[in-house]
């Protein structure tokens, strides 16, 4: 492949949440009915060009997880609810993201299209990590990054995330915000 291609595309509403480190997107290759293959591996080039280690997908399904994996990119899954109780993704969701960029990996998280999901739990890690002091901050600062106003749901997320507590690396529970 030469040429522009090469390089691949950007998945749609890419956005960076903490620069350089963890980003959130639509999926890649689009939403169900819009999905396309070929997109979805140009935008899997872009990903890999731009040297993102892993991608995490929060539908509640395993679509695209082999793609990553074929187009060389680790993956992860943690299935987010659309509503109700979702504390327990949000747990492992948080702990993983937190092991990972303390590595330096590069974090692309996703669900289908760039909503109450992706940016309810960008918004929660923000707050449980301790980036962001408070809930309503925490709001402010996803509707921001990603030019969408959070939905109950979103907001929903962020509220149960601001519950949780984070256990420190020496194995003590610390309050996360």
């Amino acid at each position: 492949m030469r040429g522009k291609w090469a390089a691949g595309i950007p998945p749609r509403n890419f956005t960076w949440v903490i620069q350089d480190q963890l980003a959130m997107s639509e999926r890649p290759g689009g939403f169900a009915p819009h999905h396309r293959r070929v997109r979805r591996q140009e935008e899997i080039i872009w990903l890999r060009v731009q040297g993102f280690s892993r991608i995490v997908s929060l539908l509640p399904s395993s679509h695209n997880l082999q793609a990553y994996e074929q187009g060389d990119i680790a993956s992860a899954h943690f299935p987010i609810p659309a509503s109700g109780d979702a504390r327990d993704a949000l747990t492992e969701l948080f702990e993983q993201l937190d092991e990972w960029l303390g590595k330096g990996e590069r974090v692309l998280l996703h669900q289908e299209e760039l909503g109450d999901g992706v940016i309810g739990s960008v918004g929660g890690f923000l707050l449980w990590s301790g980036r962001i002091p408070a809930g309503p901050s925490a709001i402010a600062v996803a509707e921001r990054l990603s030019g969408r106003q959070l939905g109950p749901n979103g907001r929903e997320l962020v509220a149960q995330a601001a519950g949780l507590k984070r256990v420190d690396k020496r194995g003590r529970g610390a309050a996360s915000g």
